[in-house]
């Protein structure tokens, strides 16, 4: 089993869930995030005066999948996140060691 962890851009998590179903994806969480990478924020105009904005507001979407579905999962997000521009985000793979639903007690893949 592993987790993906994917940041995208806030405009774009409609795209990435529905490509995510597509694939067999049965849930997902969305974390509202705000970060930089090598686009290190950017300036604005308020009132008149500038202000450097460092971080910008992103979405974390993580889900539990088996691990067969990984590459298909990372193509769906990279197809239905991605705009060309900088700062269309990434995507994280972790291990996970074990999953439990709590209503019922399935465990492993029988959870997710």
């Amino acid at each position: 089993m592993k987790i993906v962890m994917a940041v995208i851009k806030p405009f774009k998590l409609e795209e990435v869930r529905d490509a995510l179903t597509a694939v067999g994806v049965h849930g997902l969480t969305v974390t509202e995030v705000k970060g930089y990478g090598r686009q290190k924020g950017h300036t604005e105009i308020y009132r008149g005066a500038e202000y450097a904005v460092s971080f910008l507001p992103k979405l974390k979407i993580e889900v539990a999948i088996p691990s067969e579905l990984l590459t298909q999962v990372i193509d769906a997000i990279v197809a239905s996140a991605r705009t060309g521009q900088i700062g269309d985000g990434k995507i994280f793979v972790s291990a996970l060691e074990q999953a439990v639903r709590i209503r019922t007690g399935e465990k492993d893949t029988d959870a997710l």
